[in-house]
């Protein structure tokens, strides 16, 4: 487990996500106290996407019109 302070953070993110995604886990600290820690995602939770909102969306009523009108139309108000 290596430790970061939060100015590591700031100035080598890349570097530490990187090395996280590797699969190290990295503490990091403000002041010598430790704040949060930096890991990989476990590979399960990699595979979990969004769901699939396509029935929701389907369910509202289809508008025949196109929205670009009605915004330049309630601009011109």
């Amino acid at each position: 487990m290596r430790k970061a302070s939060i100015r590591d953070l700031h100035i080598r993110t890349s570097e530490l996500v990187r090395d996280a995604a590797d699969g190290a886990v990295i503490v990091i600290e403000r002041r010598g106290e430790p704040l949060a820690e930096l890991r990989p995602l476990s590979r399960m939770r990699r595979k979990i996407g969004f769901p699939d909102m396509s029935r929701f969306w389907n369910e509202f009523p289809q508008v025949p019109s196109d929205s670009t009108q009605f915004m330049e139309e309630d601009r011109e108000r």
